[in-house]
Parts: structure tokens; sequence; C-alpha cells
């Protein structure tokens, strides 16, 4: 694993995830196509919290030599409990890229570190290091791609009466 390749992907991911939302007023940052969707505006919070108390704080615990679990995370629950969708998308986005610079610049200072080393209380035999680390980039790709599926989900509630069938889904 390159870990330089990983700090580069975490990176302009973040600008990516940014370069998603921007532009995008309250309605349609709070928009779900269903009641059990999430909200872009959900997406990002999430995103932040993830940065916070799941994989950097995950990845230093490990490191930390404790034998103890990590803390527990609600990903699911955090969504209502925490009121994402009642929250503002700028400062939202600005806490989301803030925590990713804190990971990004804490991530950058590693030094001597095996990779290969076992996850402790892990969700799964022979779990490492740096599986947890590439899990982290591959997070950030999967809400890539379902921010891109939100806006396209909402397109076609504005598009009409047109059709956009010619774009390439004809």
């Amino acid at each position: 694993m390159d870990i330089n390749n990983c700090l580069r992907e975490l990176s302009l991911n973040a600008t990516a995830i940014q370069n998603l939302v921007v532009g995008m007023d309250a309605a349609q940052a709070r928009w779900k196509p269903s009641p059990q969707d999430w909200s872009a505006l959900e997406v990002i919070n999430h995103l932040a919290d993830e940065e916070r108390e799941d994989f950097r704080a995950r990845i230093q615990h490990v490191l930390s030599g404790s034998d103890q679990p990590a803390s527990p995370i609600n990903t699911q629950g955090w969504v209502v409990e925490r009121a994402y969708n009642q929250r503002d998308l700028g400062e939202s986005v600005a806490d989301y890229l803030q925590e990713r610079q804190r990971s990004l610049a804490w991530l950058s200072g590693l030094t001597d570190v095996s990779w290969d080393m076992p996850v402790p209380h892990s969700p799964r035999p022979g779990f490492r290091l740096g599986d947890l680390l590439v899990s982290w980039v591959a997070h950030d790709m999967l809400h890539q791609r379902q921010l891109v599926e939100l806006k396209w989900a909402y397109g076609l509630t504005t598009f009409a009466p047109f059709d956009p069938g010619y774009a390439g889904e004809w």
C-alpha cells in the first residue's frame, strides 16, 4: 500500500465531495428521493462525523495499543439524533473540510507505521490497519457516487416536462 496515494486520494476526494454540493440551495440539500434515503446534507454531516469519530479515531485507537474496543459509532442513528438535515449546508461542508484537513495533517505526520498490524475487535478476521485506511478512501468514493445519484434524482424532478434521455439513458 502506498500511504502517499491514500493521502492524495483523501485530499482529492474532499475537493470532489465539496464540488458535488456547491451551489445547492437548502431545498436541494435537504431533498430525499424517499424517507429512508439520505439527503446531500445528511451525507456531508455523516462524512464530518466519520472523520472525527470513525476512521481517524479508529486508526489512532489501534496505534495507541489499547486492548479495549474502540468507541462505538451509530451512523444511521446519528442522522436523526444529530439532526443532520436541519443544519446549514455551508457550515456542514466547512466542518467536513476542516476535519478532513485535521485527518490529512495527522496522517502525514505518521512514521514507521505497520499497516499490516491487526485491528483488535475488528469487524472481520484478518482485518488490518491498512484495510482500515483504504476503506476510508473507498468510503469517500461510495459517498461521491451517492451524491451524484442524489443530484441525478433531484434533477429528474426539476427537468419535467422535459426528458433528459438523450444524455445516454435511452
